[in-house]
């Protein structure tokens, strides 16, 4: 009874350690900075922080970085669940090297994505030569910023959704199939009902991704004032130029906008599925 009490005294111990590590973890990566941001940003006041956000040049960046970020969201939201169902429903050539391929770009730099863009879609690039003759410009532009963006979130919405695929299995599927349902009607009525929350994950952390991405973005737009400035790229351009209050303020609504998608999607799963584990 002793040893047995000690044991259990051990796992314990080991248990509340291991909590603490993580909840250190997080306050001091995550929390902390969060905390002494929004007290950067508000230091000034409430009327410093809202003409900050509702300058001219904020204004574009704003609207620029939530129209690339609902463009590219909804490629990927698309290309994500054909990509996801191609790789748990189906065995062919090339699938190894495609769920490889998946991951290419959380493995490269974001820079080196937005000069891969450059030599293809620039001006001396393969295609860039011939858009610019029909008139499209790419890079430079917002059709670049689109790509950029599209690129580096291209595998959230895949890999929140191939493990639940896996998990849920081809059984409802055939049920659907036996009684008659075709293709459409069993995705739309099986297999996204299933899905769900995982593909609600994976848009909002692509959303999140698309709005904060700086790297690629900041080869392919040019950062032109009111035309090609993301928030990001506002917000670094701001702290270059010493106005650390406005990078902060531009830096907590990208981060406000992020922390609300999450926040709505944990508040509703409960109510939608109170029995989901």
């Amino acid at each position: 009874m002793a040893e047995s009490g000690a044991a259990t005294a051990r796992r314990t111990g080991t248990r509340w350690g291991l909590r603490l590590v993580a909840v250190a973890y997080v306050l001091v990566l995550v929390v902390l900075p969060l905390v002494v941001m929004v007290g950067r940003t508000f230091e000034d006041g409430v009327g410093d922080f809202v003409d900050s956000i509702t300058s001219p040049e904020a204004v574009a960046a704003v609207s620029l970085s939530l129209r690339v970020a609902v463009i590219a969201v909804v490629v990927n939201t698309v290309f994500g669940l054909t990509v996801a169902l191609l790789i748990t429903r189906y065995r062919f050539a090339g699938r190894t090297v495609l769920n490889a391929l998946i991951d290419l770009p959380v493995s490269v730099s974001p820079v080196i994505a937005g000069l891969a863009l450059i030599l293809v879609y620039g001006k001396n690039g393969w295609f860039g030569g011939a858009l610019s003759t029909l008139g499209v410009q790419v890079i430079y532009s917002e059709p670049g910023i689109v790509l950029a963006t599209c690129f580096v979130s291209l595998p959230l919405v895949v890999r929140e959704l191939i493990p639940v695929l896996e998990e849920i299995g081809l059984e409802q599927e055939q049920a659907g199939r036996a009684l008659g349902a075709t293709a459409w009607q069993r995705l739309w009525r099986l297999t996204l009902p299933s899905v769900r929350w995982a593909l609600a994950y994976g848009v909002v952390l692509s959303l999140a991704r698309a709005l904060g991405e700086f790297g690629a973005v900041r080869v392919v737009a040019g950062n032109v004032l009111g035309s090609t400035q993301t928030m990001p790229l506002l917000a670094a351009q701001r702290y270059a130029d010493l106005d650390e209050n406005g990078a902060y303020a531009i830096s907590f609504v990208m981060v406000a906008i992020a922390i609300l998608c999450i926040v709505i999607v944990a508040v509703l799963r409960p109510r939608a599925d109170p029995d989901h584990r």
